[in-house]
């Protein structure tokens, strides 16, 4: 079994200050330090230095780090492979994504968990990408769903994870119900290209994939205004400020005004949802059960999502 101290120096490392490393891990900051100190003491080396009023890593206290991944990896695998062996699941199983993630995706999935495995204990927690990659390295969660896009700090070949791709999200278009295209059931961006448009600032994951659907077709979209929930964009577009790209995934709520249009013709703008895992608990009974219901129920939702809303 790993020392949970070990852990907790893996996470400092990661955020390098005390108390994100209290908040991550959910131990008092003067609990972490306390870990940190014993496992100085019990390994007889020196892991940290003074900084200023903080503390940072050792030379020593880096290479540490960096060669327990590999260690952590065997103990991820062979954890798994006993669970497996034995016909268990582990007590308690946390869960992390993003917000139409958590909401579509994880809460139905820690639904269907609990009744199935009674006696476990499941955590939801939403959070953005990079958090979701933290909470697993503190083992606070044990599996995230995020947008493959924002992952790219760490990396597919990042040797603390995996990642399992559960599906392609198409974006859609959402316009007005008095626009002149509400009663087609899709739409080309060239046609829609001269609208006011409606997208997150510069910078962000979803402008990256608005801004490349655009150059796909060879045309340049008009912002006329800046949204960062989907609500708000929804909320925008059935005021009739203008047009949106809305991702399958994401309901439409009944909203008044609002009509979704599926995107044909040369560019077909999706985004795409990935689960991570630490390295070597890919094989867990509880993760390959829970990527198995989240593909599941992400196919169902991305079929009848069109449906419902016609009606």
């Amino acid at each position: 079994m790993i020392d949970a101290r070990l852990i907790t120096l893996r996470v400092f490392a990661r955020c390098g200050t005390i108390g994100g490393t209290a908040e991550l891990t959910g131990y008092s900051p003067s609990a972490v330090s306390a870990q940190l100190r014993e496992l100085q003491r019990v390994l007889g080396m020196q892991l940290l230095t003074k900084d200023g009023r903080g503390v940072r890593l050792t030379a020593t206290g880096r290479f540490l780090v960096a060669g327990a991944d590999p260690l952590i990896a065997q103990w991820e695998t062979l954890r798994a492979a006993a669970m497996e062996a034995g016909d268990q699941v582990q007590s308690h199983f946390g869960l992390g994504g993003f917000s139409s993630a958590a909401a579509q995706l994880l809460a139905p999935l820690a639904a269907t968990l609990r009744s199935t495995h009674p006696l476990l204990e499941v955590q939801v927690l939403e959070a953005d990408p990079a958090r979701c990659f933290d909470l697993l390295i503190a083992e606070r969660i044990d599996l995230a769903v995020i947008i493959a896009m924002q992952s790219d700090s760490y990396g597919e070949d990042d040797p603390r994870f995996e990642q399992r791709v559960l599906l392609d999200d198409p974006l859609d278009v959402i316009i007005p119900g008095d626009h002149p295209l509400a009663s087609r059931e899709t739409a080309t961006l060239e046609e829609l290209a001269s609208e006011p448009w409606i997208t997150e600032a510069a910078g962000s994951t979803y402008h990256s994939l608005f801004t490349a659907a655009f150059t796909a077709v060879g045309v340049t979209p008009r912002i006329a205004h800046e949204a960062v929930e989907w609500e708000t964009h929804i909320a925008f577009v059935g005021a009739g400020l203008g047009v949106g790209l809305l991702p399958r995934l994401a309901p439409l709520h009944g909203a008044e005004n609002v009509v979704r249009l599926r995107i044909t013709g040369k560019s077909k703008p999706t985004r795409r949802i990935v689960a991570a895992v630490r390295r070597g608990s890919i094989a867990a009974p509880l993760i390959q059960e829970s990527l198995g219901i989240l593909q599941v129920n992400a196919n169902r939702i991305l079929t009848e999502r069109l449906e419902e809303e016609e009606l």
